[in-house]
Order: C-alpha cells, then sequence, then structure tokens
C-alpha cells in the first residue's frame, strides 16, 4: 500500500532540546566480538565436514584435561559461531549486555542451543566481557526425507542480557583546553549558529563557538570541571530550533514520499495521463477461385490481420501555482491521483526546475 508523508511547516513551536539533535564527543559504543560454540542442537549442527569446528570443541575439551584427537569427534550437536556485542560508554564491571549470535559453519539451525562461556575482545585484543547463555532464535528449521520446513532464519540468535562486563570503559569528554565538543547528527551550518548562540544564552556568553557545520566547542568554566555532570545536563537541556533542510525523499518501491512541508515550488503547469496501446492479430485463410480444380498455381493463403487500439484515458491538466510541495501534494489528493503519479509528477517538477529542494531518490 502507497504511503504519503508531509511534515509540517518550523515554527517556534519546533524547538528541541539539544541532547536530541546531537552527543558531546566521546560519546560512542564499542564494538565486540567473538568466537565461540554452541552446544545441545538436536543434531543441526556443523557436519563431520567441518574441521574448524572440531578442532574448536577438542580445543574447549583439553581446558578440562579432556585429551580428545578432533578427528574422533563425530556430533552433530555443536556448531561454531561468531558472537558480537556493543560496549556502552561508561560500562561498569557487572553491567550485562545483550550479544548476537550467528553460525559460521554449515549448521542447519540454532534452536535449542546453549552459548558456553565465549570471551569477547574489542579492537585493541583486550578481553572487555563474557558471554553465555541459552539463545533465543525467532525461526525454525525441520526436514526429514527432502522435505524442508523453515521460518525466518534459524542460524542466527541472541541471547539477551548474556554477557556480562569484566573490564569498564569511560571517556574522556575534555580535551586539554578544557573544553567539550557537542556534534550535531546532521551537519548543518545554520543548526549549529543556533545551538552556539542558544547555550550561550542559557550559560554564558563566549563558552560556545561553532566550529564546523557538525562541531560547536563550549568551554568549561573553572568554576564548573569539578562538577561536569551538572554542566553537561545544562547543556543538553538548552532549548534549540534547528534549521531543516529543504528536501523531498521518495521510495519507489514502496510508493512512499516523505516532504517537509515547507518545500517551495515556482508555478507550473501539470499535464498527467495514460495511453493504452493494444496491437492484435488474426489469422484467415484465402480459399481462390480453383482451388477445388486443383489447379498447379492455384493454393490456399494465410492472410493475417494486424490491428492495432490506442486507449487514451482522460489526462489530468493542472496548474500548480501553490507556494510549496504540501499544497501541491493536496491538490493532486483532491484530484484522486495515486502516490505513484504523485511520484512521477514530482520527479517531472524537479526535472522542470520548479522545485526548489533536494529530491532524493532510494
Amino acid at each position: 500500500m502507497a504511503l504519503l508523508l508531509v511534515a509540517l511547516p518550523a515554527s517556534a513551536a519546533d524547538a528541541m532540546r539539544v541532547k536530541d539533535l546531537g552527543k558531546l564527543r566521546g560519546w560512542r559504543d564499542n564494538a565486540l566480538v567473538g568466537v565461540g560454540v554452541v552446544t545441545g542442537l538436536a543434531g543441526t549442527g556443523d557436519s563431520m565436514a567441518s574441521k574448524t569446528t572440531r578442532q574448536s570443541l577438542a580445543n574447549l575439551l583439553s581446558q578440562f584435561n579432556l585429551t580428545v584427537p578432533p578427528e574422533a569427534i563425530q556430533s552433530r550437536n555443536v556448531a561454531l559461531v561468531s558472537v558480537s556485542a556493543a560496549l556502552p560508554t561508561f560500562a561498569r564491571p557487572g553491567d550485562t549486555l545483550d550479544v548476537t549470535v550467528s553460525s559460521t559453519g554449515d549448521a542447519r539451525s540454532l534452536v535449542g542451543g546453549t552459548l558456553l562461556i565465549t570471551p569477547l575482545k574489542a579492537a585493541n585484543g583486550r578481553v572487555y566481557a563474557l558471554a553465555q547463555g541459552s539463545l533465543s532464535v525467532g525461526g525454525y528449521r525441520y526436514d526429514a526425507n527432502g522435505n524442508v520446513v523453515q521460518k525466518n532464519h534459524p542460524t542466527s540468535g541472541s541471547v539477551p542480557g548474556g554477557a556480562t562486563v569484566e573490564v569498564g570503559v569511560s571517556a574522556e569528554m575534555m580535551d586539554e583546553h578544557q573544553s567539550v565538543t557537542f556534534v550535531l547528527n546532521e551537519p548543518d551550518y545554520t543548526t549549529a549558529s543556533r545551538v552556539a548562540a542558544a547555550i550561550n544564552g542559557r550559560l554564558g556568553m563566549g563558552l560556545a563557538q561553532p566550529r564546523d557545520a557538525s562541531g560547536i566547542e563550549i568551554a568549561v568554566p573553572p568554576g564548573r570541571r569539578e562538577h561536569l555532570v551538572g554542566f553537561f545536563a545544562d547543556i543538553e537541556n538548552v532549548m534549540v530550533r534547528p534549521d531543516r533542510r529543504a528536501r523531498v525523499v521518495v521510495n519507489e518501491r514502496t510508493g512512499t514520499v516523505v516532504s517537509g512541508g515547507d518545500v517551495r515550488i515556482s508555478r507550473v503547469a501539470i499535464s498527467h495521463g495514460d495511453i493504452k496501446i493494444a496491437v492484435s492479430q488474426h489469422n484467415s485463410a484465402s480459399q481462390p477461385y480453383g482451388v477445388w480444380q486443383g489447379g498447379p498455381d492455384v493454393r490456399t493463403a494465410i492472410v493475417t490481420n494486424t490491428r492495432v487500439d490506442v486507449d487514451e484515458q482522460d489526462g489530468g491538466h493542472f496548474v500548480a501555482g501553490q507556494d510549496t510541495v504540501a499544497d501541491l501534494v493536496q491538490a493532486l489528493a483532491r484530484m484522486r491521483v495515486s502516490t505513484r503519479d504523485v511520484i512521477s509528477i514530482l520527479r517531472a517538477v524537479k526535472a522542470a526546475g520548479a522545485l526548489h529542494g533536494e529530491l532524493v531518490i532510494q
């Protein structure tokens, strides 16, 4: 089903908190990854051809003083998996993380499996968390005698709260100049200037200076360097009205149009209609005089008759004198123009140079 959304024009009531527009530099998640073994599978694990799985299980057993050659392992109840998680900023030892588990071998399903303890490492090679627990798989796969029934992707799952942080992390928010940098989610010079002006109006003139389209440098006063939490809270709750780019987003696959209500257009004439052309052929046999007498040069001929039908439906004719895309869309909606036709019209209006904004086609 097609969908069309139009955002209303920005107004003074559109003021937002600074914390909703971006974040302080240094506030980021850290990727963790590990390789583990899932056990307890009902014959849906890796096959005997997976040497990596058998070697991993042999290494695991050796830690418990069980020496088993890899080639002696014949179980299909285990699978080699990759384990990933995101370590948030200011994570402390004992915190739990959600874990994503996916098969790296030829296992058919991870349903009913249990992840054995797996170290999770960061890019620096240091272990920051340990993961283990029962898998939650949002699918299944069952096969017998060549018949397969499968739902979703049973070779990947998750362990909610399955990782325990062993080494905490922290972020240095202040740089060597005793200042912090606020980074916008969507770089924009106008918004950066407004954020700096709003912070200066709330906390004091000269503290915030926009450095580029995405970064606002904020000096920390000497009296507040020992109480950064309160200072950061004051910054996050400053109200500012962000600027918005004139942009229309079109998704042709789903028939979705999302437009800012203040995207302006010039006066333009639109004619939109459908022409259907049908070409049909009819074959008939021609029986000339004398065919029944069997003359040497007399024979039946196949005659092909071609017919071309042109059906031109009533096209829509429209002159847009509106100021914004929202007005144009509302006028087309009153004419009962379909959403996919609206997409074609917007593309044509942009090509004609009458759409004063960015047209993003996905």
